[in-house]
């Protein structure tokens, strides 16, 4: 199990942190931070310059993800881990991929008033980094407004804390007690185990009477997809499609949807690729549409979109194969894809 301390810069996060390990029966600190560190000697300063923070790295979630697994499987129970999480997309990629491996996640958040909080950034101190305390100060506040735009996805998704009163102790013994009452609840993000071969995933495009697509918002990964998911060992690819849009959706297609694209994605560690098929389900009502009941465990919203806000929601190779899918629709035709580009 993971107990995630979130929060801003200057929360009092790793502070908690070290009080929490004392209160938690076979507990370990795993503090994300360090592998940042790491990647400064271990990728190119070409690389480092283009991100301005280390989270925008895809390797760093990748790390944060495999290294807690590889601690939870060296020394078993809990990893208490102090981490700043202001993306939802950061936050979605790295608990779906902990869930992948069947990790559970308490996820609370310090919150402390931002008045107080400015106060203790302004009295911080970094001892063991030379020279650094200005600079460190001036990155927390920096990150005081993102903070405040993240509280309402975060307020809704961990147990929060006021911190406003309590020092790291107190905040601790807080933390500590409501994982033992279950008021700090396991997250509900569910993900099936990540794949150990290749796999074949069928996905359903729905339309409304405008002719703009139904996209869905996973909660386990970053980026929009299509309702569908990973076809099932001898089950037909187009009722997979089918059966994922009735457990995402709550929609049963009357017909079986009439096939647009396959396309063959390549193996890119840590995936496997395989083929994706894109079908077309048709249109949907008013009244359709309005029954659309998500899981909210794995789906947090879904909206129509016409083409030109699909390529700003969908991550490019998704994106590439609704935008050939699209033109077969148009054409009559399926189309082959070999990496979203047609052959």
């Amino acid at each position: 199990m993971i107990v995630w301390i979130n929060g801003a810069f200057g929360a009092g996060k790793t502070s908690t942190a070290r009080e929490l390990i004392d209160l938690i029966p076979n507990s370990t600190l795993y503090d994300p931070e360090l592998i940042g560190g790491q990647l400064r000697h271990l990728l190119p300063q070409k690389r480092l310059a283009e991100v301005s923070d280390y989270q925008d790295l895809p390797i760093w979630r990748r790390l944060v993800v495999d290294t807690a697994a590889a601690l939870l499987s060296e020394l078993g129970g809990v990893l208490v881990v102090p981490m700043t999480l202001l993306r939802q997309e950061y936050r979605d990629e790295i608990f779906g991929g902990l869930a992948s491996r069947r990790i559970p996640v308490r996820h609370v958040l310090l919150r402390p008033d931002e008045t107080i909080l400015r106060e203790r950034i302004a009295t911080r101190e970094e001892p063991d980094i030379p020279d650094a305390d200005q600079r460190v100060r001036q990155w927390a506040y920096d990150h005081i407004e993102p903070y405040l735009a993240a509280l309402d996805w975060i307020g809704g998704d961990a147990h929060v804390i006021d911190t406003s009163r309590l020092d790291p102790l107190q905040t601790a013994r807080r933390i500590a007690t409501a994982v033992r009452s279950g008021d700090a609840a396991v997250c509900e993000i569910v993900q099936t185990p990540e794949p150990t071969a290749e796999t074949l995933a069928a996905g359903v495009l729905l339309f409304d009477e405008e002719d703009r697509v139904l996209l869905v918002d996973p909660t386990y990964k970053p980026g929009w997809e299509f309702p569908g998911g990973v076809v099932e060992r001898g089950e037909p690819p187009a009722r997979g499609g089918m059966r994922e849009v009735t457990e995402e959706l709550g929609i049963e297609l009357a017909q079986v949807p009439r096939l647009l694209v396959v396309d063959w994605e390549a193996p890119r560690p840590p995936g496997f690729g395989g083929l994706r098929l894109l079908y077309d389900g048709g249109r949907l009502d008013s009244g359709e549409a309005g029954r659309v009941l998500l899981p909210g465990s794995e789906l947090r919203g879904w909206r129509f979109v016409a083409e030109e806000e699909a390529a700003e929601l969908l991550p490019p190779t998704r994106y590439e194969r609704l935008r050939w899918a699209l033109r077969a629709r148009e054409r009559g035709s399926a189309l082959y894809l070999e990496a979203g580009v047609p052959v």
